[in-house]
């Protein structure tokens, strides 16, 4: 007979097959490059590939329950931190993208305290070249232009970071 830690009701028996399902669908949602750094069942690694092609809504319901099914057979704390390692990693590349705005964005306002910032931070940026590229956008800027020299400048401070 089962002891009151071991009993589990049917509702907690369904809310934890519902976080597994869960837990596979983040994996769907991975690109397939996320994919391969995550060390999965080969079944399992073949479910969320097919859910991948599936369109049909009730189709892709069943292939969810489905992936919910096999991952009630393993252990899923390797996948839960694997998807933790990967969510962290996109939040530093949103912060290093937001932080290539700023810097962009202050350099066209005419902010050269930044450029002197870009320089200590990344010490293979060159000061002539992005000297000239600042003053390219901000004369851009200025001149109510597009924004190709913003592009530019852009691109060259996120080859620095």
């Amino acid at each position: 007979m089962k002891t009151d830690e071991e009993y589990k009701s049917r509702t907690q028996k369904k809310n934890e097959d519902r976080a597994l399902q869960k837990l596979g669908e983040q994996l769907v949602a991975l690109s397939p490059e996320q994919l391969r750094h995550i060390a999965l069942e080969e079944k399992l690694l073949q479910a969320v590939l097919a859910a991948r092609k599936i369109k049909g809504h009730g189709a892709r319901r069943r292939q969810m329950q489905y992936i919910g099914t096999i991952m009630r057979t393993i252990d899923p704390e390797p996948i839960r931190n694997a998807l933790d390692i990967i969510g962290l990693a996109d939040v530093q590349k949103t912060r290093a993208f937001r932080k290539i705005e700023m810097w962009r964005d202050e350099i066209i306002k005419g902010n050269s305290q930044v450029i002197e910032e870009i320089l200590t931070t990344c010490p293979d940026a060159e000061r002539p070249r992005l000297a000239q590229l600042a003053r390219n956008a901000r004369k851009e800027y200025e001149a109510g232009k597009g924004g190709k020299s913003s592009r530019i400048l852009f691109r060259y401070l996120k080859e620095l970071s």
